[in-house]
């Protein structure tokens, strides 16, 4: 069976602390990350990526959305968080 992570803008949030959901180091993170962003840098490392826009974290009163990477068995939810979180960085720059 597929492994599906999924990546909640806010784990790339630089607005929000590491008790906030926060996943990556301040100086990886963004200000306001979209899911569009996070399915480009999810699709330039090689992961296939769905959006889903209507969604709301359970911490989140608005719904902000959240991508669902497809096929990243060969990852840790922490490597991969990260590696989208750097990728974010350089779509920004």
């Amino acid at each position: 069976m597929a492994v599906e992570n999924v990546i909640w803008p806010r784990y790339l949030d630089a607005e929000k602390s590491r008790s906030a959901g926060r996943r990556v180091p301040l100086e990886d993170a963004v200000d306001d990350p979209t899911v569009d962003e996070i399915a480009e840098a999810v699709q330039q490392i090689g992961y296939d990526a769905v959006i889903e826009r209507d969604v709301t974290h359970p911490r989140e009163w608005e719904a902000n959305g959240r991508v669902i990477v497809k096929g990243a068995d060969d990852s840790t939810k922490n490597d991969l968080v990260q590696a989208v979180a750097a990728y974010v960085g350089i779509l920004r720059n």
